[in-house]
C-alpha cells in the first residue's frame, strides 16, 4: 500500500531509507502497530509544528520506534532498547550517517521516558507523538478536524486491546525488560506471577558490610 502524500498538513517522507524503514516496520508489525508508529508520528509532528526540526529523522525514529514489540526484534532488554538496537543496525546497513543514527536511538530509547521531553525535538516529538496515541496526552492540542484526518487514515484498529496484549506477551516471554517502564505496568495488571525487583533489597544485598 502507497502511503500518501501527507496527512493534516504533515508530509510523509519518502526518501529511499524512510521507503524501506517503512517496508520493514510493515513487514514485522502487524497493522494496528503499524498504524500506530505512522500516528505517532503526525501526531508528533503536529505537535511540534511551530518547532524546527528534521521531519526525516523524525518519521524514522517513529516508524521504527516499536520493532522491539515485534516477534523478530523482542528480546531481554527492554523493547525499548532492543528496538533502538534494531533501528541502529538497520539504519547502519543503509547508509545513514552515525550522528543521524544516533538521534534516531535516541528517540526510540527514551520515548518511553520522561527524559525524552528534554531532548530535541527529534526525539522529544517521538515520545509526544506516540503518548498522545496511547493515552491521549496533549492530543487536545492537535485540531479536531487534523486528529480526524490522522484517524482515517492510519485506523486504530482496537489499538486499545491488541497493544496492552502485545505488551502483556512481551513481559511474559521477557520480564526481565518491563522492570522500569509503562510496561511494568502491564505486567502487574496482565501477567501472573510478574515480580519487581525492589532497589531496596539490592542494597540490602550489596557485598559490603554497611
Amino acid at each position: 500500500m502507497k502511503l500518501p502524500n501527507e496527512v493534516a498538513g504533515i508530509p510523509l517522507i519518502d526518501s529511499k531509507v524512510a521507503q524501506e524503514a517503512t517496508d520493514l516496520a510493515r513487514e514485522t508489525s502487524p497493522p494496528f502497530l503499524f498504524n500506530h508508529s505512522m500516528r505517532t508520528y503526525l501526531f508528533g509532528a503536529l505537535l511540534g509544528k511551530d518547532l524546527a526540526f528534521d521531519h526525516e529523522l523524525l518519521f524514522l525514529a517513529c516508524i521504527l520506534h516499536d520493532l522491539g514489540l515485534t516477534d523478530r526484534y523482542a528480546g531481554e532488554k527492554p523493547f525499548e532498547i532492543e528496538g533502538a538496537e534494531a533501528a541502529r543496525k538497520f539504519l547502519g546497513e543503509h547508509g545513514v550517517s552515525e550522528e543521524r543514527t544516533e538521534i534516531v536511538w535516541d528517540g526510540i530509547a527514551m520515548h518511553p521516558s520522561a527524559l525524552a521531553h528534554y531532548k530535541r525535538p527529534e526525539i522529544a516529538l517521538v515520545a509526544k507523538g506516540a503518548a498522545a496515541d496511547v493515552v491521549g496526552s496533549d492530543i487536545r492540542k492537535v485540531a479536531p478536524a487534523d486528529k480526524e484526518q490522522v484517524l482515517r487514515a492510519f485506523p486504530r484498529l482496537g489499538f486499545k486491546t491488541s497493544f496492552t496484549q502485545t505488551c502483556a506477551e512481551i513481559v511474559q516471554r521477557y520480564p526481565g525488560g518491563a522492570y522500569r517502564s509503562f510496561m511494568r505496568d502491564v505486567g502487574e495488571r496482565h501477567v501472573r506471577g510478574f515480580h519487581v525487583p525492589n532497589i531496596c533489597d539490592a542494597i540490602t544485598e550489596a557485598p559490603f558490610a554497611e
